[in-house]
């Protein structure tokens, strides 16, 4: 007979049974279950699933089914590969990205998030900002990016406090409710006050690096420029996504002949060295 363990934490030895919070209410289950099992690759609980050896309420599910507040889930014994050891943000950059907090309650935290810091760590990135938020509050017990920007990107990033916050938020994303606008200074001449690119985006490698291409097989994508300011040789504008495409904003203004000045992916050196003669 196999033992069954009644604690909320999973065992590698046990059968364990876990209930739903209210929190996480409305959540897949497939997400729960990769939030429980850290480090378990994503196929391995597909497995589980069509396995039946999770269950909920005594039921075999499918991964999309959405767990309830007090559904009973049953967690089979799992063996998972050793943590990893977290990587530290320095003390001192600590200090710096709590003073980039524009405003924080119970559910919500807003950073302003400087340019040259990822969102989060991996591919080489031994750590990004929900990371050094993790440090930085290490009695929260839920803290997860509701978006993401660019590394080289600064501007707001909202933080969810809970998981209630961060469905509620991803809802008003998706619905529009929720709008995105970023100030991009563009080199050369863009043409009128306003300018729609609807272009499709296609991720791709180049000498190991990731890159972003407009390709007609790629995701839709479509941006909104808005002539704010005209300088000798660039333009501000104010551009507003209609989807959020890795590299949207960078690409699509290359693609008008208008690349974002100081963009080592996508820019125009000789646009680069123009601005510079005129300081």
């Amino acid at each position: 007979m196999t033992p069954v363990n009644t604690n909320n934490t999973p065992s590698a030895g046990t059968v364990s049974h876990v209930s739903v919070s209210a929190d996480q209410a409305g959540q897949r289950v497939d997400n729960f279950l990769l939030a429980r099992f850290r480090g378990l690759p994503r196929s391995r609980v597909y497995r589980l699933l069509r396995r039946g050896e999770v269950r909920v309420n005594g039921g075999r599910i499918g991964p999309e089914h959405r767990l309830q507040a007090g559904d009973r889930v049953r967690l089979p014994p799992v063996d998972l590969p050793p943590p990893r050891p977290p990587q530290q943000a320095p003390t001192r950059q600590l200090d710096e990205l709590g003073a980039c907090i524009l405003y924080e309650d119970e559910r919500l935290l807003v950073l302003d998030k400087p340019a040259g810091l990822a969102c989060h760590g991996g591919s080489g990135i031994r750590y990004g900002a929900i990371e050094a938020l993790r440090q930085l509050r290490p009695n929260q017990p839920f803290l997860e990016l509701v978006h993401r920007l660019d590394r080289d990107t600064s501007g707001c990033l909202l933080i969810a406090k809970r998981r209630s916050t961060l469905r509620a938020l991803h809802e008003q994303l998706r619905t529009g409710a929720v709008k995105k606008r970023y100030l991009a200074l563009l080199t050369g001449q863009f043409a009128g006050r306003r300018q729609r690119v609807d272009a499709p985006l296609a991720r791709y490698e180049r000498g190991g690096e990731r890159l972003v291409r407009v390709d007609a097989a790629g995701k839709p994508a479509a941006t909104v420029f808005h002539a704010r300011e005209r300088y000798p040789q660039a333009t501000l504008v104010e551009a507003e996504l209609l989807s959020g495409r890795t590299h949207q904003i960078r690409v699509h203004a290359a693609h008008l002949g208008c690349p974002l000045a100081g963009d080592a992916k996508y820019g125009d050196p000789q646009a680069e060295a123009r601005l510079g003669d005129i300081g």
